[in-house]
């Protein structure tokens, strides 16, 4: 029994000892299980941001005054007779005092609901037409309202499944550009040195010291406002990642500083490879975990940012849909104590955040050799 033991630990011990280090990361990230959950959730998440139109039920700029401010319809899975999804109708009464719609669910009438059947036709990644949904009403024509509707009777289960496309993807988008920055100027900084490092030293200096906030609101402000939605969108994206990338920036110069005196470096001299070479095919490799790891901390920043400068009136502006531009509907005292569901969106935020950074602590720690 003991030898079977020590033929297995020995085993154990060969296989570390021949894994390559993104699969001894693996091993160690999966073992954070909240973080390999939050994984999950971030999955589902660009999987909206890949057709949020298969996840709505309807079209997100569909409106109707008439039904404003209905109230969260509840999906209900189950009937008497079985599977059978359904929702509560909702019915409207005129308050004579205040001559306001006021809207009750009525469990007596059912809505029947399907999942995977036919709505409003649209194109998936806008080449394919189709009219499959993941749930709309089963009689053609039927609105629904998962999460209730907005002052203009817009759905808003729509809209945040859209707002998810917009959000996450200047999020991903954001920091792809900032990481291109950060290792490609933090690497020549710290490799090259002299006059070049001086010069980046400084500009990360300077757009370090001045207050975030002034710069985005000062450079969103600028924006044309007869740009297209898809301009302000790159614009936002563009600006967020000029800002964004200076943390990065030092960390890699820092790196490097202290590997380009290494001997693999001065073996890939002597072979004769050049330098930007050395740099992204011998040295950009040895810490890319932790960029990866630095990264998906850094995009709940950039996602906060964007919902920010778009509840402010300053970033992404309708038509276009994010969560900022939704929680702009929440900007009312009073419209909060009539339709208290268009904070949801809020919730979405914290809700991705939450994963990103929980995704973030799990890989930090799994690339780091030293917590373990």
């Amino acid at each position: 029994m003991s030898e079977a033991i020590v033929d297995a630990g020995a085993a154990t011990e060969d296989r570390i000892a021949v894994a390559s280090n993104w699969k001894l990361v693996w091993w160690r990230f999966r073992k954070h299980h909240l973080a390999v959950f939050c994984t999950g959730v971030l999955a589902l998440f660009y999987l909206i941001v890949l057709c949020p139109d298969f996840f709505s039920t309807q079209s997100p700029d569909l409106t109707d005054a008439r039904q404003a401010f209905i109230p969260v319809q509840t999906l209900h899975l189950f009937d008497d007779d079985g599977w059978n999804p359904w929702v509560p109708a909702i019915a409207g009464k005129r308050n004579p005092v205040t001559l306001r719609m006021e809207w009750t669910a009525d469990p007596a009438r059912k809505v029947r609901e399907g999942f995977f059947t036919s709505g409003p036709p649209y194109r998936v990644f806008g080449l394919f037409p189709t009219t499959t949904h993941l749930i709309a009403a089963a009689s053609p024509g039927q609105r629904v309202f998962l999460l209730g509707s907005d002052r203009l009777g817009r759905d808003q289960w729509s809209r945040i499944m859209h707002g998810t496309q917009t959000s996450m993807t200047v999020g991903l988008v954001a920091v792809a550009i900032s990481v291109v920055l950060g290792v490609v100027l933090g690497g020549i900084s710290g490799y090259f040195g002299g006059v070049a490092d001086q010069i980046i030293q400084r500009l990360i200096e300077l757009l370090q010291s001045v207050p975030t906030i002034p710069i985005w609101l000062a450079l969103s402000a600028a924006l044309p406002r007869d740009w297209t939605p898809i301009q302000v969108f790159f614009a936002i994206t563009v600006i967020l990642s000029l800002i964004g990338w200076t943390t990065l920036g030092r960390e890699v110069r820092g790196r490097f500083l202290a590997l380009r005196e290494e001997d693999f470096v001065l073996a890939a001299r002597l072979a004769g490879c050049g330098r930007m070479r050395i740099i992204l095919r011998h040295m950009v490799p040895t810490f890319l975990s932790h960029i990866i790891a630095t990264s998906s901390l850094a995009i709940p920043v950039m996602i906060i940012n964007e919902t920010s400068l778009s509840f402010l009136g300053l970033g992404i502006r309708p038509p276009a849909i994010s969560w900022g531009v939704l929680l702009q509907e929440a900007q009312n005292i009073q419209t909060l104590a009539l339709a208290p569901w268009l904070l949801i969106p809020g919730v979405v935020v914290i809700i991705a955040v939450l994963a990103f950074n929980l995704v973030g602590d799990g890989l930090r720690d799994a690339s780091d050799p030293y917590s373990h």
